[in-house]
């Protein structure tokens, strides 16, 4: 997190690129680190990738065919020489095969990557959106019905479960009022095309964007009501200055720099979310290939695939903190 200081001679440009240094210098060692520990508890997890691997098949095998296989994909050496074997292999330019999917790592993310990214960059527009709406309506108003009402439904959807809104809103909308398609990006036989996946991320997007609603929301409402009690706008108030320009050029200037902090500490939510919400739609992104990477134990798949997340979270952090730092140059950029 950044912490306020007195102005800083140096540019907001300046600032900020020097915080993006420093950042990317501690992002290389800490990808390393998290893609070690993802090889070390694979390894210890209690399922056999070569039966993941084999599937219906692996009772037909015999015991030295078993072992013949398990040499040959690898699975014979010990998971910090699997892990080296990766780095390896990684610096030159090669992601492996992935053994859940039977192709290349490589074409998994060029299929993948862009669906997760479309998905998870609506879901987070929708929550910054909808978030910025509310969390300002409700503190400028507080204490009145509208903040009660805002507060108390963004408390109520924090506690439940994010699969449990997505059963919900698949009943409601999909198969109750069939507004939307229930999974997939596109109808049963049907081509993929801009419309029929403009009609089918609709609901699993807007989902996602719920689900990171409240604690934006409720974060939002406590800066704009805690700078309502600043000295500063008491004695605007006090002077007659008209409300709107109260609100507008002073109360919420100020709250943008603390919601844009909060947006970057709720990433990795929208990350986890974006798994969920993947997961039940059918929706043919990362989030559900980390799922199967994960179940049937897929080392080059499962590592590539959360790194791939850490930096994702890293890097939204970073804007986050960078935007925050040229926005306001009282923020000190060695935060």
């Amino acid at each position: 997190m950044v912490r306020a200081v007195p102005v800083d001679p140096m540019t907001g440009g300046g600032r900020a690129g020097k915080l993006i240094l420093r950042r990317l210098v501690v992002a290389v060692p800490l990808a390393g680190l998290v893609s070690l520990a993802v090889f070390a508890l694979a390894a210890a997890s209690p399922f056999d990738p070569l039966d993941a691997y084999l599937g219906a098949h692996g009772d037909g095998f015999t015991e030295a065919q078993r072992t013949a296989l398990r040499d040959r994909l690898g699975l014979g050496h010990s998971w910090f020489d699997a892990w080296r074997s990766w780095v390896g292999d990684l610096v030159r330019g090669e992601f492996g095969e992935s053994r859940s999917y039977r192709q290349p790592v490589a074409e998994v993310l060029a299929e993948r990557l862009p669906w997760s990214l479309l998905l998870g960059a609506l879901g987070g527009a929708i929550a910054l959106a909808l978030a910025a709406l509310l969390g300002a309506w409700a503190g400028l108003r507080r204490g009145g019905l509208l903040d009660r009402t805002i507060s108390a439904c963004a408390v109520v959807l924090q506690a439940v479960p994010p699969f449990v809104l997505a059963l919900g809103a698949v009943l409601l909308f999909a198969l109750t009022l069939r507004w939307f398609p229930a999974s997939g990006l596109t109808d049963p036989g049907g081509a993929v095309t801009a419309a029929s996946t403009a009609r089918h991320v609709v609901l699993p997007a807007a989902l996602l964007g719920v689900t990171q609603l409240p604690w934006l929301v409720l974060g939002l409402r406590e800066t704009v009501a805690g700078t309502l009690d600043s000295d500063a706008i008491k004695g605007a108030r006090a002077r007659g200055m008209p409300w709107r320009v109260i609100a507008f050029r002073h109360v919420l200037p100020v709250a943008v720099v603390p919601f844009l902090a909060l947006c970057g500490a709720r990433l990795p939510e929208l990350v986890v979310g974006a798994t969920v919400v993947e997961s039940i739609f059918s929706w043919p992104g990362l989030g559900s290939a980390t799922v199967e990477a994960a179940r049937s134990v897929d080392f080059p798949l499962l590592a590539i695939l959360t790194v791939l997340i850490t930096v994702v979270v890293l890097l939204g952090n970073l804007a986050a903190d960078a935007a925050a730092v040229l926005i306001d140059p009282r923020i000190d950029a060695d935060g």
